[in-house]
């Protein structure tokens, strides 16, 4: 009975639903979109950041992550690589190589961050070949060839064609030294990385530290970033090694992860100033509404209509209003939400996060962005309606009645 009396009392007095409904529908639709918009834009910042470089999962043996060695390796490698071929969501993974030494071309020398890539895998993976700004990726075969960074070569004041020296110790205690040809010049959008970075193919740089096989990283990229944890699992089991870490992207780039939950907790800010501005909109419709009333709650009163009763006939109005807003909301969100994933946001300024640059951002379709605007704005709605409930069930019938 109090539903139906609510839901004609809501539409006894259009224009104050209209806006009360109105009130909680954009409050619905800003919080759902700035969920989509910070969801769908620290995916994209993350997934083109891992996916630049280092991958959304690597491979190690033991903490090499936290303590790099030389001598802490992957061993056969290529064995490990097989059983990943067979997990559905990994969509490529690349071996390397890493150990820091001395490179020279002619009469300039710096210090150099060697790494040995398969050419072929690592364009797979990271893209490697469109960072290629002169000459060209290493060949496949074992051929002596090295590609520098962009700022590695200008130190050196190296060009294609040129000669350059690298000295470093390989894993049998020897001194490693030879000279190799520059193929090409690299640019991956991280200055400080291509201040430091020589590229060799794999094989080569096995060769030269004495490595046989083996390798100090396996980096992977996954379908989705939704499917990380999920892989990791897989891989755990698939691999079921103890002395081989398995690590997602917030392991082994720590910085970068406690930038992005840093820059998210402005997302929660937004969020409660929304809900802020919705409860203030929703309590003055409502008080309006029975300060308006006040005879009617009066008459009820002298009927016998206990002050319980009126508590649920003016909840019941907000409710009702509530599951209009919702339903309005949830469709007109999923709509914005489609185009902006669809089209992206271009930002009025371009800015860079981690090397790269970011000129458009998308947001993201889920179910956070839809229950979480559902929850707050029910809440809300309902919260602030108590005071005005309360009070129109305590009215004095004699007062309220001689009130118009």
């Amino acid at each position: 009975m109090f539903v139906t009396i609510a839901v004609r009392n809501i539409f006894r007095h259009k224009r104050r639903t209209i806006l009360t409904v109105l009130t909680m529908t954009g409050g619905f639709v800003l919080a759902a979109f700035s969920i989509g918009w910070s969801d769908g834009s620290y995916a994209y910042i993350i997934d083109m950041f891992t996916r630049n470089r280092l991958g959304h999962i690597q491979i190690h043996k033991g903490d090499y992550s936290k303590n790099p060695s030389l001598y802490k390796t992957i061993d056969t490698y290529e064995t490990i690589g097989t059983k990943l071929d067979m997990i559905p969501q990994i969509e490529s993974w690349t071996p390397r190589v890493f150990t820091a030494g001395l490179g020279s071309v002619g009469e300039k020398s710096t210090a150099v961050s060697i790494i040995g890539v398969d050419p072929h895998r690592e364009d797979r993976t990271t893209g490697l070949s469109q960072k290629i700004i002169q000459g060209e990726i290493i060949p496949k075969s074992f051929n002596k060839e090295v590609m520098l960074g962009k700022g590695l070569a200008e130190i050196l004041d190296a060009q294609i064609d040129d000669e350059i020296a690298l000295v470093t110790q390989a894993a049998d205690g020897s001194m490693a030294n030879d000279r190799f040809t520059v193929a090409g010049v690299v640019d991956s959008g991280d200055p400080d990385q291509d201040r430091m970075d020589c590229y060799l193919h794999i094989a080569e740089a096995q060769d030269f530290l004495v490595l046989d096989d083996r390798c100090h990283e396996i980096a992977i990229v996954v379908s989705a970033i939704s499917a990380i944890d999920q892989t990791v699992s897989s891989i755990q089991h698939a691999i079921n090694d103890p002395t081989v870490s398995v690590e997602p992207w917030q392991e082994f780039a720590q910085e970068f992860h406690r930038a992005m939950v840093a820059d998210q907790q402005g997302m929660w800010i937004m969020l409660f100033i929304i809900m802020l501005i919705v409860a203030i909109g929703v309590l003055n419709t409502v008080l309006m509404a029975v300060l308006e009333r006040t005879r009617e709650y009066g008459v009820l009163k002298a009927l016998g209509t206990r002050p319980y009763d009126i508590i649920k006939l003016v909840l019941y109005e907000v409710l009702v209003m509530a599951i209009i807003s919702l339903g309005a909301g949830v469709i007109i969100s999923l709509i914005v939400n489609y185009i902006f994933s669809i089209n992206g946001i271009v930002l009025p300024e371009a800015f860079t996060y981690g090397g790269m640059t970011f000129e458009r951002m998308y947001t993201q379709i889920n179910m956070r962005s839809l229950y979480i605007p559902a929850v707050t704005v029910f809440c809300a709605a309902l919260m602030v309606s108590i005071f005005p409930a309360v009070r129109a069930a305590h009215v004095d019938p004699a007062h309220a009645m001689r009130s118009h």
